[in-house]
């Protein structure tokens, strides 16, 4: 694992580290967290450790100014939901959210200085089309038009093509299941929308139930390619493991889940790289029996000990580029099969309209 010069890893293990930081290093954390996607993040938990009359002026003014952004992005996304439960109603569907708007609405520990770009939610794939339809009576449109991308989407995909509002601009991403139903693993989503748990009471509003919660997150984390936000999204992971971890059957629930929804893999990514990364801690019942060979280990921790760093040149080495790139082409393996993943890259690469 390579994370000597991970300053955001090394923050967030030891919040209280903060205080020794002088402004160089001040200077250089504050680059890396702005490229992992995290400052705000990092405010949020200095915050709660009552740390913040330790930061000097000037990188307290950008973590403040992060803090205000999150803030204002919380409000809108709150009437996102709003506006989507009154979409869904006419047809007698829950919205049940995922990732980051399920966190905020939830009022989860990764809700706190979490910021993203879209609102996901999860719908029956027998109720895709009604669910569509009435999104689009309510201002949401589809923002891919060419012809290769919505058939990709709609057949080979586990999601719609995004939605995008007329008027608010707000990204909405519909899915009908957490992996693509081209991938090598295929959890099934009705259990998922089975065991949904509403929000605050209120039926209308739904995330996931939270060992499907903690399976969706490391399933989106080590099947995704593009590892940008890779580090944040092993905070996401970081923080629900330690909050739902206070349960004494969470473990052994945790695992079996991922049995019966062949999610084994990328739990076991999950829970070590949560560990190795940010020392989150785990219990003997988080073993999992089915675990990747030696050899394969090694590998992957070269891979995620480079990708899982944020994305700043000070957290870089030579096989920085390599390790992305390789884990990007394992995505694609994950999702489609050889001959699909050929197709598909050379239609993007050489077909698409976007090239023409």
């Amino acid at each position: 694992m390579k994370a000597a010069h991970n300053l955001v890893a090394q923050v967030l293990r030891k919040p209280e580290a903060v205080a020794s930081l002088g402004l160089v290093e001040w200077d250089l954390l504050i680059r890396q967290a702005r490229k992992a996607d995290l400052l705000a993040r990092i405010y949020a938990m200095l915050d709660e450790q009552g740390l913040l009359d330790s930061i000097p002026a000037k990188p307290r003014a950008h973590l403040e100014s992060a803090n205000t952004v999150v803030k204002r992005h919380a409000q809108a996304i709150r009437w996102e939901v709003h506006c989507l439960a009154k979409a869904l109603a006419a047809i007698g569907l829950p919205v049940i959210l995922l990732k980051g708007a399920a966190y905020l609405m939830a009022d989860l520990p990764p809700a706190r200085g979490r910021i993203f770009s879209d609102v996901d939610i999860l719908v029956p794939k027998a109720r895709l089309k009604q669910a569509e339809a009435a999104l689009r009576l309510h201002g949401w449109a589809s923002s891919h038009h060419d012809a290769y991308d919505q058939r990709y989407y709609r057949i080979w995909m586990h999601e719609l093509p995004p939605m995008q509002h007329l008027k608010r601009q707000s990204v909405l991403d519909v899915h009908h299941n957490i992996l693509p139903e081209t991938a090598r693993v295929h959890p099934d989503p009705g259990k998922l929308i089975e065991a949904a748990v509403p929000v605050g009471g209120n039926q209308s509003v739904k995330v996931l139930a939270p060992v499907d919660m903690v399976l969706h997150s490391a399933t989106h984390l080590f099947h995704e390619g593009e590892l940008e936000h890779g580090l944040r999204d092993l905070v996401d992971l970081d923080s629900l493991l330690r909050h739902f971890g206070d349960s004494p059957s969470f473990w052994s629930v945790l695992v079996s889940r991922a049995q019966e929804q062949e999610l084994t893999r990328p739990l076991f990514y999950a829970l070590r790289y949560a560990n190795l990364v940010l020392g989150t801690p785990l219990p003997e019942s988080a073993t999992i029996n089915q675990r990747p060979r030696g050899l394969l280990v090694a590998l992957m921790d070269a891979l995620y000990g480079r990708a899982l760093a944020p994305a700043h040149p000070s957290c870089s080495d030579w096989l920085t580029g390599p390790a992305r790139w390789l884990l990007y082409v394992r995505a694609h393996w994950l999702r489609m099969p050889p001959w699909r993943l050929v197709h598909h890259l050379f239609h993007k690469a050489f077909l698409s309209s976007k090239n023409l």
